[in-house]
């Protein structure tokens, strides 16, 4: 039975996308099937995994019973994908968590990518998920708005929710420029489960580049995560 992750920021611009199908990525290369879910309006997965072209359905369709589950589901070279629909019209919470539980034995992580915010695909990105992690960078706004999004999940029940931060600098971390880690994690009150470094190729992943690859600064550090992800104790090096 899958474990269902939402993985969201608050604010935009943090990576999170990128991370989402990083980690992913990294659970693939671990034996584990991976399902990620753009619930993003915008969408951008499609285009980090490579399937643009192939797209015809939408996790929407399958809500709305135009289509199969397995119709709306796009296989990448390592994980597999549904898209976002172009709005959430007629969509419900409870139609969110069905669907999930009608995937859930075909996986073993399926990783929900949130829009930014905390409107309503926020709130339909997590209303099934069992776990969350929230991305920030080292930067007072985007703390604040990682805040927010946990104290959503956490009044809504969810228990478990960990914190991600994303493109660290350490030179600009010592020159006064962003917030240290441990100012990050106090301001946010969420556990740390993971900190990436900036990598300019990680960027890339849009124009085709591969987002989780050997010989990347942020290789390791997404291995690791999805190495705890998975229960695994791996010493977190700041």
């Amino acid at each position: 039975m899958a474990e269902k992750i939402v993985v969201a920021s608050g604010k935009g611009g943090v990576g999170k996308t990128s991370l989402t199908v990083g980690i992913g990525k990294a659970l693939h290369k671990m034996g584990k099937r991976v399902l990620i879910i753009d619930c993003d309006i915008l969408r951008s997965v499609d285009l980090l995994t490579g399937i643009t072209e192939n797209l015809l359905y939408d996790w929407g369709d399958v809500i709305l019973e135009r289509c199969e589950a397995e119709a709306a589901i796009y296989p990448s070279a390592d994980v597999a994908v549904m898209t976002c629909p172009t709005d959430y019209d007629g969509i419900t919470e409870n139609d969110m968590k069905e669907l999930l539980r009608s995937l859930e034995d075909d996986f073993d992580y399926i990783l929900l990518d949130a829009p930014a915010g905390i409107g309503r695909g926020f709130r339909l990105a997590f209303a099934g998920a069992d776990r969350g992690l929230v991305v920030s960078t080292a930067d007072m706004v985007c703390v604040r708005s990682a805040c927010r999004a946990a104290d959503v999940m956490y009044s809504a029940g969810m228990t478990d929710v960990r914190l991600i931060i994303n493109r660290i600098m350490k030179k600009d971390i010592k020159k006064g420029r962003l917030l240290n880690i441990d100012t990050v994690i106090d301001s946010t009150q969420v556990q740390l489960i993971g900190v990436v470094p900036e990598d300019a190729k990680i960027r890339l992943g849009a124009m085709g580049k591969s987002i989780y690859k050997k010989g990347q600064v942020s290789y390791l550090p997404l291995t690791n995560i999805a190495a705890r992800i998975c229960g695994e104790y791996i010493a977190l090096t700041l």
